[in-house]
């Protein structure tokens, strides 16, 4: 049988049982992070997406720096951080609608290629050397549209790809990829724009893009029980009720809403503080970005270590632990302390996000799940680029380390009003039938 038979030859299963995966009274093994990997679609993507997600962490960077290269300004590198991501804001409710009721595999296809198209049309524009500011703002803009699509419909194929019994360590696995990629990526980024500039930055990224899409094509996926779709509205009315309906998903989602906006969007200025306060070139700026991913890995690998009794609480303790790490972070004037102080800051905010993902998941009816995932993208995603607006605007006026310092005072009054808002109802019980 050819790739294409192959590709197009789905096989009924079982539908998934909407109850919560069983929950261990211990912490899963290292182990069984591995057996994820007797998944034949999981292997594909796996290997895809980092190669991909290097690509995407060379751009990031490269396009921060171009950015402040030309302008020299803070509030830019917020507003261009902004336009990549707020189209998450205003859209992934509709993205996550969209994977609830069409082959999520498709969806993948056509969103992984028009991120390749954009990352192509940025390489050639910066090139050429007609470059503008407002062109890489357009540009984030448009791959912030298709990420609106992708990461709820991507999120949310991981159930299909292992299944429920293997959904936490398979988000772990997740975690662990994309900030081997944040660590790779970044201190790639710094040599290749400190030899040959950031224009072949975005041309590494645009041929990563092709691991991916192989990969996705290899796919051979087992086809979900059809449902009845509704009215699109009605179902986005429906998404909202669910997540209301449930204390935990709505205290989960309403913390991370609060740490995205005031403290994560720490990220858009790190141009800024590597130039004007460590007084750093492209390598200290490529040196800090891999140190979040260092720290990053050690959370990733830590979320599949936590006990499952201890889960609820993950998410308040790391967002105290991470406003705690901005502070500390906004007060350094050396290098070296900077990188070790990014470290915890990266570990605690990769076990938020992650912990998060996984109560919400577990919660979650998988009628439901493509849009629950998209809620938790508006809150991670979508309001990161609220918050980096607010900190460009805000290092201009008192500077780029106080702005950063005053991001963790918040960040650790958030997690105490979520730790005393939990209540008994705060438990992985999914939400009664509205």
């Amino acid at each position: 049988m050819d790739h294409l038979s192959a590709m197009n030859r789905y096989e009924p299963v079982p539908q998934p049982s909407s109850e919560p995966a069983p929950r261990a009274s211990e912490s899963p093994s290292a182990w069984a992070l591995l057996r994820v990997f007797r998944h034949r679609n999981y292997r594909l993507f796996f290997s895809g997406q980092l190669v991909s997600l290097m690509g995407t962490w060379i751009t990031q960077v490269a396009q921060g720096w171009l950015v402040y290269d030309l302008s020299h300004s803070p509030l830019l590198l917020g507003i261009t951080s902004f336009a990549g991501q707020v189209p998450v804001f205003f859209i992934t409710s509709f993205g996550g609608m969209v994977a609830d009721r069409v082959d999520r595999r498709r969806t993948l296809m056509v969103t992984q290629s028009l991120a390749m198209l954009q990352a192509a049309t940025l390489a050639i524009l910066t090139l050429s050397g007609v470059i503008q500011v407002w062109e890489v703002v357009a540009l984030a803009l448009f791959k912030g549209v298709v990420n609106a699509f992708d990461v709820p419909t991507r999120q949310a194929f991981i159930v299909d790809m292992v299944g429920r019994e293997d959904l936490r360590n398979a988000i772990s696995l997740n975690s662990i990829m994309f900030n081997l990629a944040r660590v790779i990526g970044p201190s790639l980024a710094g040599v290749i724009i400190a030899v040959w500039g950031t224009g072949v930055c975005f041309s590494v990224d645009a041929i990563s893009y092709a691991a991916v899409l192989f990969g996705i094509f290899l796919m051979i996926v087992p086809a979900r029980q059809k449902r009845v779709a509704g009215k699109p509205f009605t179902e986005l009315r429906d998404g909202f009720r669910y997540a209301w309906n449930s204390h935990t998903i709505r205290v989960t989602l309403l913390l991370v809403s609060v740490l995205a906006a005031c403290g994560a969007s720490y990220v858009s200025q790190m141009p800024a503080v590597a130039r004007e306060v460590l007084h750093q070139g492209a390598g200290g700026l490529g040196a800090l970005m891999a140190s979040i991913g260092i720290g990053a890995l050690f959370g990733a690998y830590g979320l599949a270590r936590v006990p499952d009794r201890h889960l609820l609480l993950t998410p308040v303790l790391s967002s105290v632990s991470f406003g705690l790490s901005l502070i500390a972070f906004s007060q350094s004037h050396l290098l070296w302390l900077s990188m070790l102080l990014l470290m915890p800051a990266g570990c605690s905010l990769v076990l938020l996000g992650g912990a998060a993902n996984t109560i919400i998941q577990t919660v979650s009816d998988d009628h439901v799940r493509g849009r629950i995932v998209a809620l938790y993208t508006m809150s991670f995603m979508g309001m990161m680029p609220w918050g980096s607006l607010a900190l460009g605007w805000l290092a201009d006026e008192i500077g780029v380390d106080r702005a950063i310092g005053l991001g963790g005072v918040l960040c650790v009054l958030a997690a105490i009003a979520a730790y005393y808002g939990r209540g008994p109802r705060y438990t992985l019980t999914p939400p009664a039938a509205s």
